[in-house]
């Protein structure tokens, strides 16, 4: 069970979280003003549009294989879901915090809406690095923290994904322990294998579509700016 939890609603959850001067959020915030100021949205719809609908903080309370037990931090921000359910990413690793969580559950709403899909923004994570868990331990912290989170989650309110360090196979349990509380539940999270309801392609789609920008990028380029290199030319390095 979770050692603690604090749920955050409404327009004062950016009060809470980082302490950083210059924070993520922050820097997401302000390109964000610049393009509303822009379209001359009026300060009280910007303020929506500004404020996550909720967050929630957990501590999960894991015990080892050796038997010693150790307190993680986790975290799911749920952005806005005017357009549809929220839907966002669940990342494991040690620097993650609040204020990284809530930048990306922004950044998540505004890609949802320019792409034109039925869905909203959130992003979840957990200050943990994966690559000192044995699997035991990783399916321990996964299934714990679905049982705090269960109540804000669901096909039809918040489905996670895929994100740093989490693939299919996280994907996986988070689908069996809320299927646990809630009954057979293959929407609650995307990512899964294809065997368990997942969808071909999934553990590509990110590249591929890193791929049809980047391509889209250079036919910009040689159109607007008579630039007519050859892509195979190009060397990129890409983050998380």
């Amino acid at each position: 069970m979770a050692a603690g939890s604090r749920l955050i609603q409404g327009l004062g959850a950016s009060a809470a979280g980082s302490r950083a001067a210059s924070s993520h959020a922050e820097n997401t915030n302000t390109f964000l003003r610049e393009a509303l100021d822009q379209l001359e949205y009026p300060e009280r719809l910007q303020k929506l549009l500004l404020t996550p609908n909720r967050e929630m903080v957990v501590e999960l309370v894991v015990q080892k294989d050796n038997g010693e037990i150790e307190v993680y931090n986790a975290y799911r921000v749920q952005h806005n879901n005017s357009r549809g359910p929220f839907k966002g990413g669940l990342r494991y690793h040690p620097a993650v915090d609040l204020d990284d969580v809530r930048s990306l559950a922004s950044l998540m709403t505004w890609k949802t809406a320019v792409m034109d899909i039925p869905f909203g923004g959130a992003k979840g994570g957990v200050t943990v690095d994966p690559k000192k868990l044995s699997e035991r331990e990783l399916e321990k912290l996964t299934r714990k923290l679905v049982q705090a989170i269960k109540e804000i989650i669901g096909p039809s309110e918040d489905i996670p994904a895929p994100d740093m360090n989490t693939d299919s196979r996280i994907m996986s349990w988070v689908f069996d322990e809320y299927s646990k509380y809630k009954g057979f539940s293959p929407g609650v999270v995307t990512g899964k294998p294809v065997h368990l309801h997942g969808s071909l392609g999934r553990d590509a789609a990110t590249g591929r579509g890193a791929v049809f920008a980047t391509r889209e990028l250079l036919k910009h380029m040689q159109a607007r700016l008579g630039v007519g290199r050859d892509p195979g030319g190009f060397r990129a390095r890409c983050r998380p």
